[in-house]
């Protein structure tokens, strides 16, 4: 496995949302030296609309369609931590695409964490129109559960803050075979 991941230079972030994938995506990257790429802020950008907009015009089947073409066109880059959407697991083709050159993290909390980090956004729109937002995550997580398990790496996000988070996937990564140079200036990473 070691030679195999060797090979793969990108890092891609799984989970559902309020995980902390586009938080710890960036970290990572200024962490790595690497591009930062979050797929929802690519369709957003790609179609002058915002997630919410999307949803709300056209259904979840166009956005999945959206993302799924990012997907195809991001996972080709190199170098890359790429933050994905949470439901970018429900297309296997999308998990291949992103895995021929890329290790998935999956990065997974707790359902009240979950509903704690998201419900102060109006940006959700799965979550948007339930009046028990804990119980619709908890449906939502055992539906996409088996999904989630096509990963290479996990961690939990639950209790740990963005520097943990960032250094448990340096580790994991090390113990995989990839070489990481040590930050000497702790200062580049809060810019």
């Amino acid at each position: 496995m070691a030679g195999e991941t060797l090979k793969k230079r990108n890092i891609v972030l799984t989970g559902f949302m309020g995980t902390g994938k586009s938080a710890v995506g960036r970290y990572l990257a200024r962490r790595l030296q690497m591009d930062f790429v979050d797929t929802d802020e690519e369709i957003e950008r790609r179609t002058g609309l915002k997630i919410p907009e999307i949803f709300a015009r056209y259904g979840e089947n166009y956005f999945r369609a959206e993302e799924s073409k990012v997907v195809e066109e991001v996972a080709g880059r190199e170098n890359c931590v790429i933050a994905t959407g949470g439901g970018v697991v429900l297309n296997p083709e999308n998990i291949r695409k992103l895995r021929e050159r890329g290790v998935i993290i999956l990065l997974e909390a707790s359902p009240e964490v979950i509903a704690e980090r998201v419900l102060a956004s109006e940006e959700r729109p799965l979550l948007s129109c339930s009046r028990e937002p804990v119980g619709r995550i908890k449906e939502l997580l055992k539906f996409r559960a088996p999904f989630y398990q096509n990963c290479d790496l996990r961690i939990d996000t639950s209790c740990l803050g963005l520097e943990k988070v960032v250094e448990q996937i340096v580790s994991l990564l090390e113990e995989q075979g990839w070489e990481i140079e040590k930050v000497k200036d702790r200062g580049k990473l809060e810019g």
